[in-house]
């Protein structure tokens, strides 16, 4: 018997997490009645676990992103759908190569002699609270499998001692800059989607700076287009974005 339309589709471990950036498709500066919209995002925000986080793209190629996050994928794909019908969603075009599609996850290099793996597992799989910062960075990456530099040809001990050595890096961030990484193989075409957080922009700069010197994406790395953005309430974005809320 097929599915009904809109039946849940609940990932068995972490949470569904949706990436969506969009150019303006008329006029800056044409008025938006963002009544309809609004309403979405309040419902949405509403129920358990829904997360959602609003910026207004910084440079050229796009103007407005949206982070939905909630623990039910078709939910997060209900929102985008129905956003796309009303009258913000007619004076926006969606920009494909920065959308995602991605799954929270823990990762498998945790380690698990750490007295605190629980609690990393469970704030990784289930990012409750994300940082109300004013400057997102988002990016795609993937790891490589060039001959000589293929990731998935070493072992795993290997693989943990590189990741550690990331992580310890990362690390030296803390307080500067927040990270959700989230994982996309077989949902979109790259293999992670990070999003980094920071009041900062000087620090988003010296993370993906500093990081690029470890060995784990030195050799191992691929990088996509990052974007940037100031994030804001809903409305806010919009307007920071081009548009004029009617």
């Amino acid at each position: 018997m097929p599915r009904l339309a809109d039946t849940p589709a609940i990932p068995s471990e972490g949470w569904a997490v949706l990436h969506l950036v969009f150019a303006i498709a008329g006029d800056r500066g044409d008025e938006v009645d963002l009544t309809e919209a609004q309403a979405l995002v309040d419902a949405f925000l509403a129920e358990p676990d829904a997360q959602l986080i609003a910026f207004s793209v910084v440079g050229a190629g796009a103007d407005l992103g949206l982070i939905l996050l909630h623990p039910d994928l078709a939910r997060v794909h209900a929102l985008h759908r129905d956003l796309l019908r009303t009258e913000l969603g007619e004076a926006l075009v969606e920009v494909p190569e920065k959308c995602m599609v991605s799954i929270t996850e823990a990762s498998e290099y945790i380690n698990p002699d750490n007295p605190n793996v629980a609690e990393l597992r469970e704030g990784r799989l289930h990012p409750r609270d994300l940082p109300d910062t004013r400057v997102v960075c988002i990016y795609p990456m993937a790891k490589s499998r060039d001959v000589g530099a293929n990731w998935y040809a070493l072992d795993f001990e290997e693989r943990r001692r590189l990741m550690g050595g990331h992580g310890r890096l990362g690390a030296t961030f803390r307080g500067r800059v927040s990270q959700m990484i989230t994982a996309a193989t077989g949902l979109s075409d790259w293999e992670w989607q990070v999003t980094l957080f920071s009041d900062d922009p000087k620090a988003i700069k010296d993370i993906v700076y500093e990081m690029r010197y470890d060995e784990a994406s030195a050799v191992y790395g691929i990088f996509g287009p990052f974007t940037v953005g100031l994030a804001a309430p809903f409305a806010d974005a919009v307007r920071e974005a081009g548009l004029t809320p009617a």
